[in-house]
């Protein structure tokens, strides 16, 4: 049946056809490229097409035809490379000057909140770092003076089956906060380069193309007029270990400590490099990683209230 959009479109061929060129010019690439079919003949064209798509099936099927390694993202030139080497785990704050600081610090993040919501910013802040950094307890004193009809905190867990059949980001797009809403990410996507990596839960392949699609992903966000804050806990293996035997002598904490969190900590030189890499490939300038000395839970907590109420600052 031909509409009147059909018609429309013929109208106007001679201004369409740059565009389809631009289009297939700018999208036409090694993992899925476009194929040009002289449509004139009906029957040459269904050939042709049938023809592609077996030639297709039977490279992917011998193996022939598998994706290649994405292109690696270097650090902006002239910033300096962030390395959990260059973390100062001595840094600490006073008791006293926490709980003088924390509620004036609370306040100005409830203000920065509003602000987003009244020009209609969307905010993502994501939360990565060592079992026992304090994810929980740091998410807990950011979000504590925000309003609750403004925010969503999302802890991450594997995938379930459903979200396992789909692209591992699939399951995050969702969560994206809308505008003026905040969304703070207990994990994230994070974790394809982090513990799907060192744990062997998929391919080499298919976690050295995550920097590219993470990096993209988050710069379409971005440029979108959304703003995302990446925060990575860092505490040392000394510090680690005295958290976890806290958590096993304390009833209270005793939940938060698992046989997998003995397990993760015994690969810590795999996962200590697989961190390295992920800050490497992904401290974007759209969206940059800040690296939170937490050997001190005080400092810690300071330090995220703060970013973040600068990082607003930019925003506005």
């Amino acid at each position: 049946m031909i509409t009147r959009g059909d018609w429309d479109f013929h109208h106007h061929y001679d201004l369409y056809l740059p565009v389809i060129e631009h289009i297939i010019e700018e999208t036409d690439t090694p993992f899925a490229p476009w194929t040009i079919v002289e449509a004139t003949n009906p029957v040459y064209a269904g050939f042709k097409v049938l023809s592609r798509i077996t030639k297709a099936l039977e490279r992917r099927v011998s193996g022939k035809d598998l994706p290649g390694k994405s292109i690696r993202h270097a650090p902006a030139k002239n910033k300096k490379r962030i390395q959990l080497e260059n973390a100062d785990l001595t840094k600490t704050v006073a008791k006293q000057d926490y709980y003088e600081q924390l509620p004036e610090y609370q306040g100005r993040v409830r203000e920065a909140q509003y602000l987003l919501y009244k020009r209609k910013v969307p905010l993502i802040i994501v939360y990565e770092g060592w079992d026992a950094a304090g994810k929980g307890g740091n998410i807990l004193r950011l979000t504590a003076s925000m309003n609750p009809r403004g925010y969503e905190v999302v802890p991450v867990s594997r995938p379930n089956d459903c979200e396992q059949s789909h692209h591992y980001l699939w399951r995050f797009y969702s969560h994206f906060p809308k505008a003026g809403h905040i969304t703070l990410f207990d994990r994230s996507w994070y974790g394809r380069v982090l513990v799907e990596r060192v744990e062997g839960f998929c391919s080499e392949n298919e976690w050295e193309r995550a920097y590219n699609e993470i990096n993209e992903m988050e710069q379409n966000f971005v440029s979108d007029g959304g703003g995302i804050i990446k925060f990575w806990l860092e505490i040392d293996k000394d510090e680690q270990l005295a958290r976890f035997r806290q958590r096993e002598t304390d009833s209270k904490k005793q939940w938060k400590i698992t046989d997998e969190d003995w397990r993760n900590r015994e690969k810590w030189g795999d996962y200590r490099e697989a961190v390295n890499d992920m800050l490497a490939k992904t401290d974007t300038p759209h969206a940059p990683w800040t690296l939170v000395e937490s050997n001190d839970k005080f400092y810690a907590r300071l330090k995220t209230l703060q970013t973040t109420i600068d990082y607003v600052g930019t925003l506005l």
